[in-house]
């Protein structure tokens, strides 16, 4: 008996793995974390229908506030033991802001936010209110670092900075353009992976964190804010045989939230698609795991 939080649940991979886990045999509460309206509704809705207990949980992952206030609503219908307890958490919502000089609410630059900043948040509000064994997911990618097919593609890598300078918007009066963002996408991602290490061993052992990169995906309401012959590329790429989708990923997502399969994961384990995979050397650096999670506290308190 078990409830699971899911932010990010109404498009695309998200939905998909709400889906998938309102008809798994576990049967799981559902805590769907996302912007309040007729999208979060319907969702909730569709997992009512498989036979899933799902509560809504409005909020907008661009503002602490909303986070914060999402995770005392949490906290509340744990305590009053209107859901069940709390085992499984998938921090899934992600933005890919195609203008660095934007910011969140709270002055942070936007991608960072709400990839990064925002999951550290409501992982860190709801971190007591784990009922063990249980289990975080973070969605990583393998954009951190390039390999041959994206290069071709021109798909950005990390250039990984002290954390403060990451979650600073661009200035300017122009637009810094597409591969900043890639940049600061692929930066978020690294920050991920930093994170799910340090988290491991802050958490002791009775949380279990790992990171899945669901596999290439273009044409997602990810690049919404990208131009619109950029998004046209993305839905024709999004055909090619191979090609990662919601209804392949999603279903994977959530059987590492809930299935037996996947509860030997921990310490930042990597699965790509349906696999443990290594990452790369990069992606394994105490001091710069130790670094981000104390410039986290810092930011996350000063907003």
């Amino acid at each position: 008996m078990t409830s699971v939080l899911i932010t990010g649940p109404t498009r695309g991979l998200g939905r998909a793995a709400v889906l998938a886990m309102a008809s798994n045999p576990a049967c799981p509460d559902l805590l769907l974390v996302g912007r309040s309206g007729a999208a979060l509704t319907s969702i909730a809705d569709e997992a009512r229908a498989l036979g899933a207990t799902a509560y809504e949980v409005g909020c907008d992952l661009s503002r602490l506030a909303d986070v914060r206030a999402a995770a005392a609503n949490v906290r509340d219908l744990l305590t009053t033991g209107k859901v069940r307890p709390l085992r499984a958490l998938v921090a899934n919502a992600g933005a890919m802001s195609s203008d660095t000089r934007l910011a969140s609410a709270d002055g942070y630059e936007l991608t960072f936010a709400v990839n990064y900043l925002a999951h550290a948040q409501i992982i860190g509000d709801l971190l007591d209110a784990f009922t063990t064994p249980a289990r975080i997911v973070l969605l990583g990618s393998n954009t951190y670092h390039a390999n041959f097919w994206r290069r071709l593609l021109r798909v950005a890598e990390a250039r990984w900075q002290d954390p403060v300078d990451i979650a600073r918007q661009a200035t300017g009066d122009s637009n810094p353009g597409m591969k900043a963002a890639g940049v600061a996408y692929s930066n978020a991602k690294l920050a991920i992976l930093y994170y799910a290490h340090e988290l491991q061993r802050r958490v002791g052992p009775g949380v279990s964190v790992s990171v899945f990169e669901p596999g290439w995906m273009p044409g997602t309401s990810l690049g919404r804010g990208a131009p619109a012959a950029a998004q046209a590329i993305g839905r024709g790429l999004a055909r090619l045989p191979g090609v990662a989708t919601p209804e392949r990923s999603g279903p994977v997502l959530a059987s590492i939230a809930l299935d037996d399969q996947w509860a030997h994961l921990r310490d930042g384990a990597f699965v790509v698609r349906d696999k443990v995979a290594d990452v790369r050397p990069i992606a394994h650096d105490r001091d710069r795991e130790r670094r981000l999670w104390d410039a986290t506290a810092e930011l996350l308190a000063n907003r």
